[in-house]
């Protein structure tokens, strides 16, 4: 495994991608709204990973109560693997609990969500991009 992303909850990801291409140096940021996750991400690349910016695109998203909960900030690191499900069945064979099922995430991706407190405090995304 690798880290793929760090994840960023923000109130407005348009002005927010501005702020970070301008700090980072980056020439250009990937806009995508994941309506089964209500939000809309900016992907910032970098050589050895991507920040995400994402903003809830209506009031039941996870980051719409994150923010009203914690306000902007960091959300969630996530971790990529070749083997989404077979990881998934070795990290539950060692006591990990998961967010619910693997499901579609952004640019195709699979993702599953490894609940907190399974790694004291931190929220983490599992996820395997097409190949």
């Amino acid at each position: 495994m690798k880290i793929d992303h760090i994840a960023i909850a923000v109130n407005d990801v348009e002005e927010s991608a501005k702020v970070y291409q301008k700090a980072l140096g980056v020439d250009s940021v990937e806009f995508e709204t994941v309506a089964s996750e209500g939000v809309k991400v900016a992907i910032i690349h970098l050589e050895n990973g991507r920040v995400e910016l994402m903003q809830p695109t209506n009031d039941s998203s996870p980051i719409k109560k994150f923010l009203d909960k914690k306000g902007p900030g960091l959300h969630h690191m996530a971790l990529e693997t070749d083997d989404i499900e077979g990881e998934v069945d070795r990290m539950e064979g060692c006591g990990v609990q998961f967010l619910g099922q693997i499901r579609p995430g952004s640019a195709g991706t699979k993702v599953t969500f490894i609940h907190p407190k399974s790694l004291h405090g931190v929220l983490a995304e599992l996820c395997s991009h097409p190949k």
